[in-house]
């Protein structure tokens, strides 16, 4: 309730336009960078922690550095573990359709394949298509509440382990160029980390499901079974009724809370050039409702598996 008060106080609610019910608002009047006062930053952090994802037209004005002083007013940047970060960045990852590895479309959460992955991203479109290349949000919170009782409490005693060494299977469209990227960068040092199922949110105290497209196995479940139950919580999340969809035009920017979404960017676009560069802010080690941690296990480099 407080931050809701700090948010109209700061940010008319008149500025903060629903995109749909359960996830996404698009905030209006508001230039961002890493000069904002405290009480703006605290509104647009209770706006987030509200709507999961938030959308600002128009930042034309932002380059790298004022993204990343901007996202570091919410918490200490991190790389991509095995990305690493653009020169001159603490945090920037460049996805350029241009480029091998750059279409993100398959349902995931950034990074989950260690055990702190980011908190919050901050995703700048520089150059979008005309048409297609939107990007889909859903809301992990509430696709939880959506389960029966007793599946949640199966969902609550269940842990999962991610890794960057995931199959190409799970891709619809992978080119060759595509695996030599996953394999000679994305998968050069292999992570494997056990999460809960169930996470409690730290800030909100909600309970989130920690799924999505890094997910090899169910521990202690025979694979099949394991897929049988992936498919039936997966769906729970993406479910359209629990999504919203943005559309990109240069200069936008979407924030959106890790610990809460999954995301899909839409591979609609063709040969047109898409460019976005996102910076993270480091996020903290999952906790189970039982109080438990996840844990990493680094298996080595790619080639060593």
């Amino acid at each position: 309730m407080t931050a809701m008060i700090l948010s109209d106080n700061v940010i008319p609610r008149a500025d903060v336009i629903k995109r749909a019910v359960r996830i996404g608002a698009e905030i209006r009047n508001v230039k961002l960078s890493g000069d904002l006062p405290e009480q703006t930053i605290a509104s647009i952090n209770g706006l987030l922690l509200e709507h999961k994802v938030i959308f600002f037209r128009g930042q034309l004005h932002l380059d790298d550095a004022e993204q990343e002083s901007f996202a570091i007013r919410f918490g200490e940047l991190t790389p991509h573990p095995t990305l690493g970060a653009i020169k001159g960045t603490a945090s920037i990852i460049e996805l350029d359709s241009t480029r091998a590895g750059s279409r993100a479309d398959l349902w995931h959460t950034d990074g989950t394949f260690v055990d702190a992955y980011p908190k919050i991203a901050v995703l700048r479109g520089i150059v979008m298509p005309p048409f297609g290349g939107d990007t889909v949000w859903s809301n992990t919170a509430s696709a939880y509440l959506d389960l029966a009782p007793p599946l949640q409490g199966l969902a609550d005693r269940l842990w999962a382990v991610h890794s960057n060494a995931f199959d190409y299977a799970i891709l619809a469209r992978v080119s060759e160029l595509d695996k030599k990227h996953l394999d000679e960068v994305f998968t050069k040092t292999i992570y494997r980390t056990e999460h809960p199922v169930v996470r409690v949110h730290p800030e909100t105290g909600e309970r989130t499901l920690v799924l999505g497209a890094l997910v090899q196995n169910f521990v202690g479940l025979p694979k099949y079974d394991g897929q049988k139950l992936f498919d039936l919580f997966q769906s729970h999340i993406t479910a359209l009724e629990n999504t919203v969809r943005w559309s990109w035009r240069d200069g936008d920017v979407a924030i959106w809370d890790n610990r809460a979404t999954q995301h899909y960017a839409v591979n609609d676009y063709g040969d047109q050039h898409r460019l976005v560069h996102r910076a993270t802010v480091a996020g903290e080690v999952p906790v189970s409702i039982d109080g438990r941690s996840s844990v990493t296990r680094i298996t080595g480099d790619h080639q060593a598996v």
